[in-house]
């Protein structure tokens, strides 16, 4: 039977991760499962690199056993649950990370207990690869999988079926507190129910160097790596705290029931140290991403106004409020406007003069006769009604030159249109996004 502790972590942490999935519009998620490529860099990522560069410290490095038996059961566990707080708080891509959840949850059945064989087969004694998987907790394996799975079935459901961008909102602050809530109750816990055998601070130099290396080269690997397949700024910080943020209560679970004595308390304390490790340099790294324009908020903002707006329901609200009104020196009865459907199912009304474009001919799908170019980035699909406003607006942004402004729309992927130039400041049209 479950004990308390584990009856509200497990609380916790499916109203975190409710939170989170609640918090992205479907249709968003939608366009996520369709990015193959960010999916298929993130398994390879979590399942792969990560696993890889624990095995190669373990190796070559100078742990001991249990230190190095606990260092890779860190490194092939899957991605914890709060890098959807991480990339939330931080206005990374959430929806992305809410994805990569899921899939890396359902993928941890199979490939961790494989990466575990693997790699510990060829670290230590072949007897070891056995005594690794079969203290694995499977029930708490699969408890987390029900949870977590539950939870964004759950939330998704909730984002489509209320269909508000008000309870997107809502939705996000209950995940970001249950977030801080699970951190204070995880904190408790570890320093209440561990005794005084989990020494993290009395090791060697070399023991804190080796913990240490797989998660700065996850890193370092994952931005290199997302760069190099062109993912957008937002992808890539989203896939580098995936990749580096791992579910470091299965590696202390194992520790409790492979070791006792000294070799628990050096095994307990990679997973601790771990731990506090991912959450200092991914702290710093999503702040040093948002400072580069990397993340979905605007990086000359406040940073409590940063943590604290939810860029990812405001930008999507924004986006399908973005229209171009195009004003023509002819009455209104002059104007004709015609209906293109685009070649990926967008519906562009384009309005064009008589007397410029012959009523009977067709118009190009990127070009008109008129003298202007329309050039669109993919729409989201109409939904049946309109979804309910938020009543927010995004916060103010602090002046900025034109050139500036453009180039961070387009890190971002808000660009919607783009027309010519000589056209817009023309005194005959003028156009307003």
């Amino acid at each position: 039977m479950m004990s308390f502790n584990e009856i509200a972590g497990n609380a916790l942490l499916f109203f975190l991760v409710f939170g989170m999935s609640a918090t992205v519009d479907i249709h968003m998620l939608l366009l996520q499962l369709k990015n193959i490529k960010a999916i298929l860099m993130g398994v390879f990522l979590q399942f792969a690199i990560l696993p890889v560069l624990g095995f190669l410290v373990v190796k070559y490095g100078t742990l001991d056993r249990s230190a190095g038996i606990s260092l890779l059961v860190v490194t092939s566990s899957p991605g914890g649950s709060y890098s959807n707080w991480w990339c939330s708080i931080f206005n990374a891509d959430l929806a992305l990370s809410v994805t990569m959840t899921a899939i890396s949850t359902l993928l941890s059945v199979v490939l961790m207990p494989a990466n575990l064989l693997i790699y510990s087969r060829y670290a230590f004694d072949h007897a070891d690869d056995a005594d690794v998987v079969d203290s694995l907790d499977f029930n708490s394996l699969f408890i987390a999988l029900t949870v977590v799975i539950s939870a964004i079935g759950l939330g998704l459901f909730a984002s489509a079926k209320v269909h508000s961008y008000k309870f997107n909102i809502y939705a996000n602050k209950l995940g970001n507190y249950a977030g801080i809530a699970l951190v204070a109750f995880s904190a408790l816990l570890s320093n209440t129910s561990g005794g005084g055998d989990q020494k993290i601070w009395n090791h060697e130099w070399q023991f804190y160097v080796g913990v240490m290396l797989p998660c700065l080269g996850g890193l370092l690997l994952s931005n290199v790596l997302t760069s190099c397949v062109s993912l957008n700024k937002p992808e890539r910080v989203t896939l580098s705290v995936e990749c580096c943020y791992q579910n470091v209560g299965i590696a202390t679970s194992v520790a409790l029931t492979m070791f006792q004595g000294e070799e628990l308390a050096t095994a307990m304390a990679v997973p601790l140290y771990y731990g506090l490790l991912e959450a200092v340099i991914l702290g710093f790294y999503c702040i040093g991403a948002w400072k580069l324009g990397w993340t979905k908020a605007p990086k000359n903002i406040n940073f409590f106004t940063m943590i604290g707006t939810s860029f990812e329901v405001l930008t999507t609200e924004h986006g399908d409020l973005i229209a171009i009104e195009v004003s023509l020196p002819k009455n209104q009865k002059d104007l004709k406007e015609k209906t293109k459907i685009g070649s990926d199912g967008d519906i562009l009304h384009l309005k064009h003069s008589i007397d410029e474009c012959d009523e009977d001919e067709e118009m190009d799908y990127d070009e008109t006769k008129c003298g202007w170019k329309c050039l669109t980035a993919p729409i989201l699909p109409s939904p049946t009604k309109p979804k309910e406003p938020s009543g927010l607006q995004l916060p103010e942004v602090p002046f900025e030159s034109e050139e500036a402004t453009r180039v961070e729309k387009e890190q971002k992927g808000l660009h919607m249109y783009s027309l010519w130039e000589e056209r817009e400041k023309s005194p005959r049209n003028r156009f307003r996004l």
